[in-house]
This record gives structure tokens, sequence and C-alpha cells, in this order.
């Protein structure tokens, strides 16, 4: 049974990995906490479950003051937060129904916008959430 967990356990990390949300991360190690638990008692799926919930809540409840914290810190700076403003240039066209890529400095982004930007044109960055970004034409063109 312990192998399961752990395929549950490396299947939600790597899905965190995507996601920047730190909640499959605590999923996922609550998993590998069961994983270790089926591991030394192999016959009690209950106490599996019970130690990779305990850790889970725990890990999630004890590390979200600490990162309001540190966010709101003096001083802290987030990068992602210094991509609104910053000019980029559409690498797949925009439409208001599909998502395309625009490069911002070295980085590419998946984009949204209100209207069809081609591919080529300057685009400014209005917002953004973890791994998506929103644009508008750059000045209005």
């Amino acid at each position: 049974m312990w192998i399961w967990w752990v395929v549950v356990g490396i299947i939600l990390i790597i899905a965190e990995m995507a996601s920047f949300t730190f909640y499959l991360l605590w999923l996922g190690v609550g998993a590998l906490a069961a994983a270790l638990t089926a591991w030394i008692v192999p016959d009690s799926l209950l106490v599996q479950v019970i130690v990779g919930g305990v850790v889970t809540i725990a890990l999630t409840v004890f590390t979200r003051p600490l990162t309001r914290k540190v966010r709101q810190s003096r001083g802290f700076k987030d990068a992602i937060d210094e991509l609104v403003g910053k000019r980029g240039e559409v690498m797949e066209a925009i439409t208001p129904e599909t998502m395309g890529i625009v490069k911002v400095g070295t980085e590419s982004w998946s984009a949204t916008g209100d209207e069809p930007i081609a591919k080529g044109e300057s685009v400014k960055v209005v917002r953004r959430s973890s791994t998506v970004v929103h644009v508008e034409r750059w000045g209005g063109e």
C-alpha cells in the first residue's frame, strides 16, 4: 500500500509545480507521510489516512501565517508583481476567446486580452495571476 501513497504524493508535488499554490504541495507531503506510515503499519488504512491528514492540515495551518508575514514584511518584493506595466511582445496571437503567448523580458507567459492582438504586436501587462498575464496593446496602438 505504501507505494500507492508515494505515487499519489509525487503526482501531487508535480501538479504543485504547475499551480504554485502550496495546497497541492502540502497534500503531496501528507501523502508521503501516509506512505511512511503504511510502511511502518501496513495493515491500518485508517492510521495512514489520519497521519496524512494531520500532516497536511498542520502544514497548511502553520505555513499560511508565516508566508503572509513574509509577504507583508518590509522590503519583500514578489518578482512576478513587477510584470505589471512592463512591455512585451506577442509570440502567439491573442483573442478574447483564446489565450496566446507573450514574451516579457526573457520569459514567456500565457496571456489573455480583451481584444484580438496579432503576433508581433507590443503589449503592456495590466494584471497577472499565478501563471497567466492579462495584456492590452502598448500605448493603445
